[in-house]
């Protein structure tokens, strides 16, 4: 006599189950494991991995760890060894030979000059310079400082050549400055990294410009959030959100800024009109890689939220939340929902 099929598959689910519940009690759980804090480009970084065990976890940050801090050897342009002191110093008067990593970031920060209409610019180091210096003698810059400063701004002055990976200044006295776009960048190379390690998941967090992957330990988002402007030196949080698989940069005039003759100057430069850009007191971006939330949101710091947002909302799989400095109002993209914290 045959076997009912039905009496069959129903027989056959208690054995599926069983086996399925056995191996969830075999199976091992991922550890989570935090580096503590590092100082690294100018910031306080905090690396974390999730991996099979602890010994694994730990070879993912280290690997990390190192690869941030040889990427910082050669965009640090405070140091006067660094690949990028070089081309400032040599770069007007002859094509100067460079590491490929550093290439591939001029050749981003073209790209994104050209995508924001020049809102983005690492040019922009001499304005940066002569604000500075005005702000150690509290003294305003003159219009003719700032008129032989703008001779040497625009990324269509970068000459770049791939065919030997070298790099020209077309103008005399050019200097330009990643610090607009080094740590998204080092944070996309130091998830790169993790992965290649073994870690499952990792947060790598450069001062505020931070790469996710994968999932926590419980298999959870990665949980941060973004500070109140108005209070810098508080922990109070205005927005919650949840990431993983994705990157996110948050510039802002409140922790970093200069004063000049009383008044109050945001680090961040606009290149077309040489003053700071101080209408967003905060501009958070979410996107695909670190390196293009780390420039866009340097680059709607610029642009104002008007322009600012209508670019942000032609790009594929990235979203905003930006603050208004006069008003204090919080805009945020219609994409941003499946980002915040449930």
């Amino acid at each position: 006599m045959e076997e009912n099929p039905k009496k069959i598959f129903y027989m056959l689910i208690p054995v599926i189950v069983l086996c399925l519940l056995v191996y969830s009690k075999h199976k091992k759980p991922q550890i989570l494991v935090e580096s503590g804090n590092i100082i690294v480009m100018n910031t306080i970084a905090k690396i974390t991995a999730v991996a099979k065990d602890e010994k694994t976890a730990r070879a993912a940050i280290d690997a990390a760890t190192k690869e941030v801090k040889r990427l910082e050897g050669l965009m640090n342009r405070y140091d006067p060894n660094s690949q990028l002191s070089l081309v400032n110093r040599q770069a007007d008067k002859e094509p100067v030979k460079i590491d490929k990593d550093l290439f591939e970031v001029f050749q981003r920060a073209i790209y994104y000059s050209k995508l924001t209409d020049g809102a983005f610019d690492i040019t922009v180091a001499p304005l940066i310079d002569l604000f500075r210096a005005c702000a150690e003698a509290n003294t305003p810059p003159t219009a003719q400082q700032l008129a032989e400063v703008k001779e040497k701004i625009g990324c269509e002055k970068i000459l770049l050549d791939a065919n030997d990976f070298s790099i020209r200044l077309a103008a005399g006295g050019m200097k330009l400055d990643l610090g607009a776009i080094a740590k998204g960048y080092a944070a996309d190379k130091a998830v790169a990294i993790m992965k290649n390690h073994g870690a499952t998941g990792g947060l790598v967090n450069l001062g505020g410009q931070i790469g996710s992957f994968g999932t926590t330990e419980t298999k959870g988002k990665w949980m941060l959030g973004v500070q109140d402007p108005a209070n810098p030196q508080g922990d109070k949080i205005i927005t919650a959100f949840a990431l993983n698989d994705s990157a996110i940069a948050t510039s802002g005039n409140y922790h970093r800024f200069y004063t000049i003759a009383g008044k109050q100057y945001s680090h961040i430069f606009n290149p077309a009109t040489e003053t700071s850009a101080d209408a967003l007191s905060s501009v958070t971006i979410f996107a695909e890689t670190g390196t293009a939330a780390d420039a866009l949101a340097t680059a709607v710091s610029v642009m104002g939220a008007e322009k600012g947002l209508e670019l942000i909302k032609k790009l594929k799989n990235t979203e905003a939340i930006i603050i208004v400095a006069e008003t204090g109002q919080t805009i945020k993209t219609d994409g941003i929902q499946k980002f915040l914290a449930k």
